[in-house]
């Protein structure tokens, strides 16, 4: 069948997770990550995700953000700047603020064009995920943010990705998934989505039962791959 819809994982594939740290770095207050705000960036996103993992697997949910918070708090420990409680809570505020990719806006106008629907399906929670799209200024170009918090359990649960065909009763292969992370696009594909994975760092395929369909560097091929 045609694709109909288009769903997006939100934060590192339309949303630039390592902004907050980076703004951070190049303020005067927090001239102490000036230079390894990349490595904070990478270990807080790590421990975020495996945070999440291990909450799914072991039944102990809560919410994104209170995962957010212990992945920085790990990862400010590990950086050695732990005790620059400032630091924290501007980095928290950022993470509100995230914006988008420079390609995100046109890519999503250009699906909206087509006809085609958009939504977000995201571990986030609906309050970080509102933050995140009215601070990117992309709210008119989705239809919806499906958060895990309906379901209470994070991704690659199946019952997140049965949000989808729930919200628009469409079959599973009508959906294009994309997502930065590839075990999040392979899970998908193992679903039953057509999947895309934007591998912007160029990295392996991780070795799992499954595959992305699709690899790109970044989202502007999207409409192509969603047959416009």
């Amino acid at each position: 069948m045609p694709i109909t819809t288009c769903v997006f994982d939100a934060y590192g594939t339309l949303f630039d997770v390592a902004a907050a740290a980076r703004e951070a770095a190049r303020e005067p207050a927090f001239a102490a990550i000036a230079d390894t705000w990349p490595q904070l960036a990478e270990h807080w996103r790590l421990k975020q995700l495996q945070y999440s993992w291990l909450r799914a697997v072991t039944g102990a949910h809560d919410d994104f953000w209170q995962v957010t918070q212990e992945g920085l708090d790990w990862s400010l420990e590990k950086m050695g700047v732990a005790d620059d409680p400032a630091l924290r809570e501007r980095l928290l505020a950022l993470y509100w603020e995230l914006q988008a990719f420079a390609e995100v806006p046109a890519m999503l106008r250009a699906l909206k064009d087509g006809g085609l629907n958009t939504a977000i399906l995201s571990n986030g929670s609906p309050a970080m995920l509102e933050g995140a799209v009215q601070s990117a200024g992309i709210s008119d170009l989705l239809d919806v943010s499906l958060s895990v918090e309906s379901v209470g359990v994070f991704k690659p649960h199946a019952s997140v990705y049965d949000l989808v065909g729930q919200h628009y009763g469409c079959a599973k292969d009508e959906v294009l998934f994309v997502s930065s992370n590839g075990w999040d696009a392979a899970a998908a594909t193992g679903y039953g989505f057509t999947t895309a994975w934007v591998n912007r760092g160029g990295d392996p395929v991780d070795r799992l039962p499954w595959t992305p369909a699709h690899q790109l560097r970044e989202l502007s091929g999207i409409p192509a791959l969603a047959g416009l």
